[in-house]
């Protein structure tokens, strides 16, 4: 999934108050981890991801590894934190459209 500037500059607004409601620890990525995020996704739609005891190239791998297995974009990444995004099945939040 690809997102527009615009799109992506609305979503960093909404996301901006936001918890992180799904943790990476120091397991990683496991199955239980890749279900709630899917879960939480479809719930949310826009989630903001916290990635612990790694460094810069390893949470960006660990966060290109969530959106691969989720099938959702990467708005923002700014230290520990990634947003991520996915419309779910009956979507709530309203994005710009493509031009």
């Amino acid at each position: 999934m690809t997102l527009t500037n615009q799109q992506i500059r609305h979503l960093k607004s909404l996301a901006h108050h936001l918890k992180p409601v799904v943790r990476v620890g120091e397991k990683g990525i496991t199955e239980n981890l890749l279900a709630e995020l899917a879960q939480t996704l479809e719930d949310h739609e826009l989630i903001k991801v916290s990635i612990a005891g790694a460094d810069k190239e390893e949470r960006c791998a660990l966060t290109e590894e969530l959106c691969q297995a989720s099938g959702a974009a990467l708005v923002q990444m700014i230290g520990r934190i990634s947003v991520l995004y996915r419309p779910s099945q009956e979507p709530q939040l309203v994005i710009p459209k493509k031009k």
